[in-house]
């Protein structure tokens, strides 16, 4: 099979090697999957880099999520489930080979029921960003008559959020960095659009909530934006982190402190089984009813995976990046 891996942690380009390599065989409970669509997430870039973990194996096929058909079933793994188009989520935490590659092989509850209606690029979008966005909205509490700024409303993740607390009936704010940004956050079905390039976001966000403030941030950069919450959020509001451009971040504690507001961290690779069930049920309603809107910004063949990964570190693309296989 061929497949995209590195052996050493550094820059796509020094790197990243597409080469051949023999087809894994399912074990017991497993089934192998022939990808057709591999998601290219900033978690799998900076695990490539070294930047949230050094490598931890030999040789590593990057990439969490993708889409494709199962080929071959491991022993005790129901006959029916052969020939089934899916989606996939954790395929590379804690293991060497994800699904940068023609065939990749998981555990048989790693792999969703894909409908027909949606494409391969799309159901390689749903592991990471639509299962953070989902998880994270529900954290948030984000339901009818709720406030919720989401950052980043263009971004994989966001989105997926704008989407998602709107079904549960929520009043979405977010920020976008571009006329093109907010069109897609509008069309995600954004309430307001901020554009945080040219606005002053606190007082955008209290002459829309008429100086309530919002009832929970979606966060995508903690780092970069702790320093508004005072100006956005009201007394027992929270946060719902779901990323920090910095390992370290500067908080407003003593606003958070006396206004008993609460930061919130999520890890979409470590959810209870309870929590992954209802994101995946969750994801797969609006799949079913096609209310989900999955925006695709950039796909490219496997052997452009360097400028895949570029793309992503340098966020070139309004949306998802995949890989084709």
């Amino acid at each position: 099979m061929r497949a995209a891996f590195y052996e050493r942690n550094g820059a796509a380009g020094d790197v990243l090697t597409v080469a051949e390599m023999p087809a894994p065989e399912p074990r017991p409970g497993e089934v192998r999957i022939k990808l057709t669509a591999s998601g290219v997430n900033p978690s799998d870039v900076k695990s490539r880099e070294g930047r949230t973990r050094k490598i931890a194996f030999p040789r590593v096929i990057p990439h969490s999520d993708g889409a494709g058909v199962i080929d071959k079933l491991g022993d005790g793994v129901p006959a029916q489930r052969l020939g089934q188009r899916v989606w996939i989520w954790n395929a590379q935490w804690k293991r060497a080979f994800g699904t940068c590659a023609d065939y990749v092989t998981l555990p048989a509850d790693l792999a969703v029921p894909l409908p027909d209606r949606v494409s391969d690029e799309a159901g390689a979008c749903l592991g990471i960003p639509a299962m953070t966005a989902c998880h994270a909205v529900a954290v948030a509490g984000a339901d009818k008559g709720r406030t919720i700024l989401v950052t980043g409303g263009a971004g994989g993740v966001g989105h997926y959020a704008i989407q998602f607390a709107k079904a549960r009936g929520a009043t979405v704010l977010t920020t976008t960095s571009s006329e093109a940004k907010a069109k897609l956050a509008l069309a995600a079905g954004a309430d307001h659009v901020i554009d945080y390039k040219r606005e002053n976001v606190g007082e955008r966000v209290m002459a829309i909530t008429n100086k309530a403030g919002v009832d929970a941030v979606v966060e995508m950069d903690l780092a970069a934006n702790a320093k508004l919450y005072p100006t956005c959020l009201h007394a027992r509001s929270e946060v719902v982190v779901y990323g920090t451009g910095s390992a370290e971040a500067a908080i407003p504690a003593q606003f958070l402190l006396v206004n008993a507001a609460a930061i919130k961290f999520i890890f979409v690779y470590e959810l209870t089984p309870a929590e992954r069930a209802a994101a995946i049920s969750a994801i797969n309603r609006m799949l079913d009813n096609n209310t989900l809107i999955n925006n695709v910004a950039l796909t490219m063949p496997l052997h452009d995976i360097v400028a895949a990964h570029e793309a992503v570190e340098q966020g070139k693309a309004m949306g998802n990046v995949v890989v084709r296989l």
